[in-house]
């Protein structure tokens, strides 16, 4: 019996609000290239990737202009109006090609400077495992505060246990479509893909990534991730 496959989706319909920009951020360049061509080319790099797929809007004016979305492992599809809806258009059209058990990586259109050697960790890590999937996260060293009002600090909380969530997230196609189908229809909020795994019972490992796996949010997080990509360069 073959091993499980191992597929990609990407979703990229957003619009990047908290950017300040007209441009969705996915293609805000950075290092002289869009986002999403950073993070689309360190999945393409993988040889054991099979299919990409890219969940982009409907009305998207700006993704012709990407040459690996020409790439034959490609594919596009429509996404929704928030992130969940887009990784399951992403999961639905893998469904007519993939089998149940095997392997999705979700990574983030704004995440481009995944490291090849974090994605091979991560692969190989939950493949390897008894079960479940996992993430690529870093442990929290900074200290961490809690408030009630966003003005003072109510506690100091013990950040040992608290890691910092990353992408991308691996888990089985037909357990990952199940667990966010069934958080959406019962109103749970999904953050992440391990956040409805996590809902529903299933186990996520954490795999330690790099620092330079940032998510660009804000205008500042833009500089920085141009600095890593630079450096990566060299």
């Amino acid at each position: 019996m073959s091993p499980p496959a191992l597929y990609a989706v990407i979703p990229a319909a957003g619009i990047g609000r908290r950017m300040g920009s007209e441009l969705p951020k996915q293609y805000l360049r950075a290092a002289g290239e869009p986002l999403l061509a950073h993070s689309l080319r360190a999945l393409l790099k993988c040889a054991a990737i099979r299919r990409v797929v890219v969940a982009l809007h409907p009305q998207d004016q700006w993704a012709d202009g990407l040459t690996e979305l020409a790439d034959p492992r490609v594919m596009r599809v429509d996404g929704g109006a928030e992130r969940v809806d887009s990784v399951m258009a992403g999961l639905d059209s893998l469904q007519k090609i993939a089998y149940e058990d095997d392997w999705v990586l979700v990574h983030d259109a704004a995440r481009p400077c995944l490291l090849a050697k974090d994605l091979q960790a991560l692969i190989d890590r939950v493949s390897a495992g008894a079960g479940g999937g996992g993430i690529l996260a870093q442990p929290v060293v900074d200290t961490l505060k809690r408030s009630a009002d966003g003005r003072r600090v109510q506690a100091t909380v013990d950040r040992q246990h608290y890691w910092r969530a990353q992408t991308p997230q691996m888990f089985r196609l037909g357990e990952l479509r199940a667990a966010l189908a069934a958080a959406l229809a019962a109103g749970v909020a999904v953050t992440d893909e391990a956040s409805a795994m996590e809902w529903a019972g299933h186990p996520v490992q954490l795999v330690e990534g790099s620092a330079a796996n940032l998510k660009v949010t804000v205008p500042a997080d833009l500089a920085l991730a141009e600095w890593y990509l630079q450096a990566t360069r060299t």
